[in-house]
């Protein structure tokens, strides 16, 4: 066995992002199913028009089941038949009765379907729903453990940043917009009456956290007159063709009245709830500490990582994938990490767009083709820099995948190697190589609805990986790198298990990751609060990673002599979005595993 002590391991801590699409779901799927009128059709006949008409359906119900999910959704939802709904940004006003009434009829009605006689696709599509109809029951015991103000990417943070990249498409939607400021009041509104209920059943977060919140909510609050949601919604305002002068400055004047009455006076409000229900919290360790906190993990594993394993097998697996990590670093002789990285610090300056380039041609031999795409880089703005995760990609409407943008975070790119497998996680092959790649096979519109983070994150994760052998780094400076780099996020993803599972203390994580080489605790401390406001957040990205690994070995065993990346890669992306177990079966079954 490996010694663990072996190797100064260099220490980086990054969140990613969340998508935009799933903060405003209310909870769960159930949210918006029995929400605004649309009426999609499908050619009629057989079994599989049958089940794509009402998943059609349900499709529409979810995607207006709020203002921002539709928006994102669909650049033109009357194309699929959908009318006018209300004007929100939804509700967290979600009953437990209500979740688990949803999933069940929602099951029953896929029981009228005779499985059988469904294609390849619609069963896949049938089996993923099935899937997240039982995770959502199980969910529903579990509703009030769940933190909409997390300290990674809650509301807090990630609604100023959807609202700034909310399009204007056409007069309507500049109207729409206005209207979705007017009712943000409600929409935190409806939020604090959730965290009372939070701290009704001893359930509220921790001090620290709650302290966290309220400085990510100032924060926002301090850019005042600089705040990005005035000069976004001009820039967007002006360059709209059909607007007269007149009419442009008038919006622009209505923006900064809905911002100083609606929207700052929200967060003001979120503020002060928040500091009165500080102390209320009966925890301020892991999750195993809250009654039924161990169940609740188990279950937020599950659902976080897509993978079918236990957290025992979950751990196992961590290990195993460090130790293999371990030894690949230990076979490469004559070069040390500390040289490793003053390579990677002398790659040469590019920016963020040629980098992109770089790495779209890099994948070229080992990945299939995807459409081409428009992609616009931003940044973070610079006071929000401490408050948001190093780069995230905005998902583009599944019938305009053609506008693509990442925004980085300047603040925490602390060399050129790491913008580059940033980037790599975010664009190719990562996020937006994989999800239009996807929208190009023209899957059923409900998929993309459903956020299945250990595929999503896990693919990313997986490109970040392979990144660096694109890099101009010899093979041995790029696997010492890359090997530490995932054995870092093996040692976050058992931290996560061991605080919220095993009940591991500060002391105890400190002492941790202090016996591999990493020892400064008050940085340790940051991560052990960090995985507290978001437990199972790091599991995401690092089982869904070696997830993605153990498919390969599979596909790699079967096909021996004749194994072939690309055919794998084409496999897997083509399944979509899914839990492993499903992934695993059906990535034999589509074109890319013939």
């Amino acid at each position: 066995m490996l010694s663990f002590r072996s190797y100064y391991i260099k220490f980086t801590y990054r969140f990613r992002k969340k998508y935009p699409l799933c903060i405003f779901g209310a909870l769960g799927l159930a949210a918006g199913l029995a929400a605004a009128g649309c009426s999609p059709r499908v050619d009629s006949g057989g079994e599989d028009a049958r089940f794509r008409e009402y998943t059609l359906e349900m499709f529409c119900r979810e995607a207006a089941s709020n203002t921002v999910n539709l928006h994102y959704t669909l650049k033109e939802p009357e194309n699929y038949g959908i009318a006018s709904p209300p004007v929100t940004l939804g509700s967290f006003d979600v009953e437990e009765e209500e979740v688990k009434a949803e999933s069940e009829n929602i099951r029953q009605s896929l029981l009228g379907f005779s499985y059988d006689h469904l294609n390849t696709q619609n069963r896949l599509t049938y089996d993923v729903l099935n899937y997240r109809l039982k995770s959502m029951d199980k969910s529903a015991d579990y509703l009030l453990y769940e933190e909409p103000l997390g300290l990674v990417s809650g509301a807090q943070t990630q609604i100023p940043v959807v609202l700034s990249e909310y399009q204007f498409y056409d007069r309507q939607d500049v109207e729409d917009y206005l209207a979705l400021l007017r009712t943000t009041g409600e929409y935190f509104d409806s939020l604090i009456r959730f965290e009372n209920k939070k701290s009704e059943a001893g359930l509220f977060m921790a001090d620290y956290a709650a302290d966290t919140v309220i400085g990510q909510c100032r924060a926002f609050l301090d850019m005042g007159d600089g705040n990005y949601l005035y000069s976004t919604f001009a820039d967007r305002v002006k360059e709209m063709k059909d607007l007269t002068e007149e009419e442009k400055s008038e919006y622009i004047q209505e923006n900064a009245l809905m911002i100083r009455d609606h929207v700052f006076p929200a967060y003001e409000k979120l503020i002060a709830a928040v500091e009165e229900l500080k102390g209320s919290g009966k925890n301020e360790k892991g999750l195993v500490f809250l009654p039924g906190g161990k169940e609740y993990y188990e279950l937020l594993a599950e659902q976080s990582t897509g993978s079918g394993r236990s957290v025992e097998e979950m751990k196992d697996l961590t290990r195993r994938q460090i130790s293999d990590d371990l030894g690949a670093m230990e076979r490469v002789l004559g070069i040390s990490y500390g040289e490793a990285e003053e390579a990677a610090a002398s790659i040469g300056q590019e920016s963020a767009e040629l980098i992109l380039s770089h790495l779209r041609r890099g994948i070229s031999r080992t990945f299939p083709d995807a459409p081409d795409t428009a992609l616009e880089v931003k940044y973070v703005p610079e006071e929000l820099e401490d408050h948001l995760s190093p780069a995230f990609y905005m998902i583009p409407a599944i019938d305009n995948i053609e506008e693509n943008v990442i925004y980085i975070n300047q603040g925490h790119m602390g060399n050129d190697l790491t913008l580059f497998t940033t980037l790599a996680h975010e664009g190719y092959p990562g996020h937006l190589y994989q999800t239009v790649f996807y929208e190009s096979t023209d899957p059923d519109p409900i998929r993309s609805l459903m956020d299945f983070g250990g595929y999503v994150e896990g693919w990313a994760t997986y490109a970040e990986m392979g990144s660096y052998y694109l890099t101009p780094l010899s093979k041995e400076q790029a696997v010492i790198l890359q090997k530490n780099s995932s054995v870092i996020l093996g040692l976050y993803a058992l931290a996560d298990m061991g605080i919220h599972y095993d009940g591991w203390s500060r002391m105890d994580t400190i002492d941790f990751f202090s016996n591999y080489g990493i020892t400064d605790a008050d940085t340790v401390e940051e991560i052990y609060e960090l995985i507290i406001g978001s437990p199972a957040n790091y599991l995401k990205y690092y089982i869904g990673y070696v997830e993605f690994m153990e498919l390969k070995k599979d596909w790699i065993e079967e096909k021996g002599e004749e194994f072939s990346q690309k055919e794998f890669h084409e496999a897997v992306l083509e399944v979509g979005p899914a839990p492993f177990t499903i992934v695993e079966d059906y990535m034999w079954e589509i074109d890319g595993g013939h």
